[in-house]
């Protein structure tokens, strides 16, 4: 396997400068593994090595003259199949979007990459319209885990997140309604942040309303952060959108944990997790102690609010599929159960979800005056097979059953990060490092203090190491 395929975004730039590699060179690196690992694990739906390379080619003329774009020019890079892509479908994991388009415009996240000089790659895999933990789908399949081909990588931005566990682009940008960059991350070993809600702008606008977030997914919180600078930013198309923010959230990424309050909740006070994800857990909780944290065992004080989330989502579901009823029995047999779940909710069931959610605001930012974050597990449980919809043995199938301390903080919009802490039975575990709203540059100052103390993020996966 090419080695240039597993340096980071923030190490390849280095290299551009000094010139001692290309982005044609990392271009080619990132396309052969596409071409390695692509058949096993199925990552992608769209590859489009002409037009990367070309890109690549124009990145490297500017580089030799000494005019990049930006922090991220040249870097070989996918895209979830959610995002609009200018001269790409997005099909969204369904077989009930036209192909043929027209595909003229891009979602802001990836105007802002474009611009930028970023090398698109293509397009990765997901759920169909990004709806359930797990990435499979009736029109694409199952994708695998760079640690194990039939395990599930996750959902659903499944297969942003095998691509950069695997080479195929240092860097992918992908979505999060439930815990969709954090989930995945946990699964497969790699770096994902689900910033504070509006910061990175979203359009066109999620029918899951004010739950879906947009996220860089990455090996390292250094690459993370550098993404994160490229995609956030105001934009006139996302009603909800946030100023754009001064500074680079790379500022300060080495300032450690010492003197921060934190308070870890093994489970949130209703979660329950496997012994040794638990154990990896606990073990990575005292590295923040050992750094100068002050680290208190301590639940948040909210309740499970599954059932607030389900109206959220089955709804949102719903209105995906409002109209294609005539094209019912083509979707996938488990989002057709929740459309018609959603379908029964009313404008009242909605309210009091909502109203759900902002009493866990109020007690989250209650929380977070006397600790400056929260860590958790990111998942209870490590992958499953590909065959599965759920853990062998799981007493639901619904995928909400087993990622309890994900979609909370979708409906407090709080960032939340996730970094692989340790193995159990020879796969990855994620940790969750959640701060308040806004607080995007401490969650990944945490982050980087973690992974200035442990190598769980220079781990190469079962399927490089053979």
């Amino acid at each position: 396997m090419n080695e240039l395929s597993m340096i980071t975004a923030t190490d390849l730039v280095d290299r551009y400068r000094s010139n001692t590699v290309s982005p044609v060179e990392a271009t080619e690196a990132a396309l052969q593994a596409i071409e390695q690992f692509q058949d096993r694990v199925n990552a992608f739906v769209l590859v489009d090595p002409d037009g990367a390379l070309a890109v690549a080619a124009e990145s490297e003329r500017r580089w030799q003259q000494g005019r990049p774009l930006g922090p991220l020019d040249g870097v070989p890079m996918s895209i979830k199949d959610i995002f609009l892509t200018d001269g790409w479908p997005t099909l969204r994991g369904s077989k009930l979007i036209d192909k043929a388009g027209p595909w003229t415009e891009d979602a802001p996240a990836v105007a802002r990459l474009r611009a930028g000089g970023a090398v698109f790659l293509g397009k990765t895999t997901t759920p169909e319209y990004a709806w359930k933990g797990v990435t499979d789908s009736p029109a694409y399949g199952a994708t695998g885990n760079p640690w194990d081909a039939h395990h599930h990588a996750g959902g659903s931005s499944g297969g942003s997140a095998t691509a950069v566990g695997l080479g195929m682009g240092p860097v992918s940008i992908g979505t999060d309604g439930g815990g969709s960059v954090r989930i995945p991350a946990s699964f497969t070993g790699t770096t994902a942040l689900k910033p504070t809600y509006g910061l990175i702008p979203m359009y066109p606008p999620s029918p899951f309303g004010t739950l879906s977030h947009a996220g860089p997914m990455t090996r390292t919180v250094a690459d993370a952060a550098i993404l994160l600078d490229l995609i956030t930013g105001f934009d006139h198309r996302d009603w909800s959108a946030m100023p754009t923010p001064q500074g680079s959230f790379a500022d300060g990424l080495g300032d450690g944990v010492e003197g921060l309050r934190i308070g870890f909740s093994a489970d949130l006070g209703y979660g329950r997790n496997a012994p040794g994800v638990l154990a990896a857990v606990r073990d990575a909780v005292t590295v923040f102690a050992e750094a100068g944290a002050q680290v208190t065992e301590v639940d948040p004080g909210f309740a499970d609010p599954v059932e607030a989330f389900h109206v959220l989502w089955f709804s949102g579901a719903a209105k995906v599929l409002q109209g294609h009823d005539e094209e019912f029995d083509s979707i996938d047999p488990g989002l057709r159960r929740i459309v018609e779940t959603g379908r029964g909710f009313n404008a009242s069931d909605y309210l009091d979800a909502t109203a759900v959610r902002m009493a866990m605001g109020v007690t989250m930012g209650a929380f977070h005056t006397d600790y400056d974050l929260l860590i958790t597990p990111t998942m209870p449980i490590t992958s499953f097979g590909t065959e599965r919809q759920a853990p062998e043995g799981w007493p639901s199938q619904l995928w909400t059953s087993w990622t309890p301390y994900t979609y909370p903080f979708n409906m407090t919009q709080q960032p939340a990060l996730s970094v692989p802490c340790g193995f159990s039975d020879g796969l990855p575990v994620g940790l969750q490092i959640v701060g308040p709203r806004h607080a995007d540059r401490l969650v990944l100052r945490a982050g980087q203090a973690f992974q200035d103390r442990t190598d769980w993020h220079l781990r190469l996966p079962n399927l490089i190491t053979g």
